[in-house]
């Protein structure tokens, strides 16, 4: 049904949406004399905000061309290193820089596409051998191919770690916060060489008992059979994925923006009055940040229910039971990993607190290879872009990573 609903509503308004387009077309194209008039520019700015004012649902490009390394710009290149039906292994190949310490970006599978990193990813680039998995969107890959839950999430980053091989940094955004971490501790307790040389968790949900907000009750105050019965649906046969039980995308963005519809509501009044006023810069770098929120895909309803049950409800990792494919995870078998926690300190989506938590689980790593960063000033999104990532956060990965490696020198990067 909500495919169906979602899918009616949007049909509804497409005479709305091709008429502000067509309005939106005809004003730019005003001479300019009548251009420049106060009320053109005001019905011209309405027209543009309401003709894009709704959802997407393709991977949007991640559009890294070339980035600063140095004191020069070099070509950015992107190469497919791994493929499976739910993900990529993407390779951000800058073929005349060598050398740099190798990181692995793991993004959350939350509604959005793997582009919301994108700042995370164009940052890095500057000083590290940059991969990420950019998961698929779940309505377009085959039931045949199975489920997707949080074993097999697991299981992708075991195997990208392994395909990197040894010296390689993993950097967790978010909801994968818990099973990178997992996944780490899988390896060290197998003795795996390939087991990353720093863990860096971003404002991810290792145990949401601690300093509860809005996202943390909202999961406990329902039981999971209300999220499968009210928030879980069937990709239509018109999809690739047809016939697949997903999370669809577009109800993760109406819970996102209804979280703080204030806030979103401010932001587009801004933008509609830099439009008007012709601040096109200004109004640029919110619709750009729109676009990206509003490209938004399907989650296997398998992940997005086990995380609900097990991460949020029972608390799993946090209380010791967590289990991958049967076996218990000890995140106290890590040993020569570091870890590296980031929170920020207005976050109401992952509170502060709640990630620094892996500390209290990862016994076996010494005090001396264990930091956090508390930054203050910025939400859930700052942790990983906007201005203080760049010139605050992003600084105290860099020199975390670059620790690591003077006690135990990488290898080149692949």
């Amino acid at each position: 049904m909500l495919y169906t609903a979602y899918e009616m509503n949007r049909r509804a308004g497409v005479p709305f949406v091709a008429a502000s387009e067509l309005t939106a077309r005809a004003l730019h194209a005003l001479p300019g004399p009548l251009g420049k008039n106060p009320a053109v520019r005001h019905v011209r700015a309405a027209c543009d905000i309401l003709a894009k004012a709704r959802p997407t649902h393709d991977r949007p490009a991640f559009g890294i061309d070339s980035v600063t390394v140095g004191d020069r710009e070099v070509p950015v290149v992107e190469r497919a290193a791994l493929t499976t039906p739910f993900g990529t292994l993407l390779h951000f190949d800058r073929p005349s820089v060598t050398g740099q310490p190798r990181v692995l970006v793991v993004g959350p599978m939350s509604g959005h596409f793997t582009t919301l990193v994108r700042p995370t990813i164009r940052t890095l680039l500057a000083d590290h051998d940059v991969y990420v998995i950019d998961w698929h969107n779940a309505r377009n890959i085959p039931a045949s191919e199975g489920p997707f839950g949080l074993d097999e999430y697991i299981e992708h980053v075991m195997t990208a770690l392994r395909h990197l091989g040894p010296d390689t940094h993993v950097l967790a955004v978010c909801q994968p916060a818990v099973p990178v971490l997992a996944a780490v501790a899988l390896m060290a307790e197998n003795g795996d060489p390939a087991a990353p040389a720093s863990l860096t968790l971003m404002a991810g949900p290792i145990d949401t008992r601690i300093n509860p907000n809005r996202v943390n009750l909202s999961a406990c105050g329902k039981p999971l059979t209300w999220f499968e019965r009210r928030l879980i649906d069937v990709v239509p046969r018109r999809y690739a994925g047809a016939g697949r039980r997903v999370y669809p995308g577009v109800v993760q963005l109406t819970a996102f923006m209804s979280m703080n519809p204030k806030r979103h509501v401010d932001a587009h009044l801004r933008m509609y009055r830099d439009l008007a006023a012709g601040n096109t810069a200004a109004a640029a770098t919110t619709r750009a940040f729109y676009d990206e929120y509003g490209a938004v895909m399907d989650v296997p309803a398998e992940f997005y229910l086990e995380t609900v049950g097990r991460i949020f409800q029972q608390h799993e990792l946090a209380t010791g039971r967590l289990t991958w494919r049967g076996r218990r995870v000890d995140p106290g078998a890590i040993r020569d990993t570091a870890l590296l926690t980031v929170e920020g300190a207005n976050d109401d989506i992952c509170s502060p607190g709640q990630t620094e938590a892996a500390h209290r689980l990862c016994t076996g790593i010494p005090a001396a290879r264990k930091h956090q960063h508390l930054q203050h000033g910025v939400g859930h999104y700052g942790v990983f872009s906007g201005s203080r990532w760049d010139t605050e956060i992003y600084p105290v990965v860099r020199s975390f990573i670059d620790s690591v490696r003077a006690v135990a020198p990488a290898a080149a990067s692949v």
